[in-house]
Protein backbone atom coordinates (compact mmCIF):
# COMPACT_ATOMS: atom_id res chain seq x y z
CA UNK A 1 0.00 0.00 0.00
CA UNK A 2 1.21 3.47 -0.93
CA UNK A 3 1.26 6.08 1.69
CA UNK A 4 0.49 9.79 1.03
CA UNK A 5 3.59 11.98 0.50
CA UNK A 6 2.12 15.25 2.09
CA UNK A 7 1.24 15.55 5.46
CA UNK A 8 -2.42 17.22 6.70
CA UNK A 9 -1.06 18.34 9.67
CA UNK A 10 0.91 20.96 8.15
CA UNK A 11 -0.50 24.26 8.46
CA UNK A 12 0.31 27.30 5.34
CA UNK A 13 1.68 29.95 7.45
CA UNK A 14 0.58 33.33 6.74
CA UNK A 15 2.37 35.91 4.99
CA UNK A 16 5.33 38.11 6.46
CA UNK A 17 4.76 41.45 7.08
CA UNK A 18 6.41 44.30 5.39
CA UNK A 19 7.78 45.53 8.24
CA UNK A 20 10.00 41.88 8.67
CA UNK A 21 10.45 41.34 5.62
CA UNK A 22 12.41 44.83 5.65
CA UNK A 23 13.96 44.05 8.66
CA UNK A 24 15.27 41.29 7.11
CA UNK A 25 17.13 43.29 4.43
CA UNK A 26 18.27 45.37 6.65
CA UNK A 27 19.95 42.96 8.82
CA UNK A 28 21.32 41.48 5.30
CA UNK A 29 22.40 44.37 4.09
CA UNK A 30 24.47 45.15 7.43
CA UNK A 31 26.43 42.09 7.21
CA UNK A 32 25.12 39.43 8.51
CA UNK A 33 24.47 35.75 6.90
CA UNK A 34 21.37 34.16 6.17
CA UNK A 35 21.74 31.85 9.64
CA UNK A 36 21.93 35.06 11.63
CA UNK A 37 19.18 36.49 10.34
CA UNK A 38 17.01 33.35 10.92
CA UNK A 39 17.93 33.02 14.46
CA UNK A 40 17.69 36.96 15.46
CA UNK A 41 14.37 36.88 13.68
CA UNK A 42 13.30 33.24 14.41
CA UNK A 43 12.30 32.77 10.38
CA UNK A 44 12.83 29.70 8.74
CA UNK A 45 15.88 30.02 6.80
CA UNK A 46 14.31 29.29 3.31
CA UNK A 47 12.08 31.78 3.95
CA UNK A 48 15.31 34.26 4.61
CA UNK A 49 16.58 33.07 1.54
CA UNK A 50 13.29 33.73 -0.22
CA UNK A 51 12.39 36.90 0.80
CA UNK A 52 16.64 38.02 -0.32
CA UNK A 53 16.30 36.34 -3.39
CA UNK A 54 13.21 38.10 -4.25
CA UNK A 55 14.66 41.30 -2.88
CA UNK A 56 17.89 40.96 -5.05
CA UNK A 57 15.36 40.13 -8.36
CA UNK A 58 13.01 42.76 -8.07
CA UNK A 59 14.20 45.15 -5.47
CA UNK A 60 11.18 45.44 -3.54
CA UNK A 61 9.95 43.36 0.08
CA UNK A 62 6.47 43.88 -1.01
CA UNK A 63 3.69 41.39 -2.22
CA UNK A 64 3.95 40.72 -4.98
CA UNK A 65 1.51 39.25 -7.49
CA UNK A 66 0.74 36.28 -7.76
CA UNK A 67 -0.67 34.32 -10.97
CA UNK A 68 -3.27 31.91 -11.28
CA UNK A 69 -6.92 31.92 -12.59
CA UNK A 70 -8.52 35.60 -12.60
CA UNK A 71 -11.93 35.35 -10.60
CA UNK A 72 -14.97 34.67 -12.32
CA UNK A 73 -16.89 37.23 -10.23
CA UNK A 74 -15.92 40.73 -9.81
CA UNK A 75 -15.14 42.23 -6.40
CA UNK A 76 -18.40 44.15 -6.80
CA UNK A 77 -20.84 41.05 -7.41
CA UNK A 78 -19.01 39.13 -4.78
CA UNK A 79 -19.93 41.72 -2.22
CA UNK A 80 -23.82 41.75 -2.50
Amino acid sequence: MARALTNPNIMKTKELTKQVRDKVVEKYEAGLGYKEISRALNISLSTIKSIIRKWKEYGTTANLPRGGRPPKLKSRTRRK
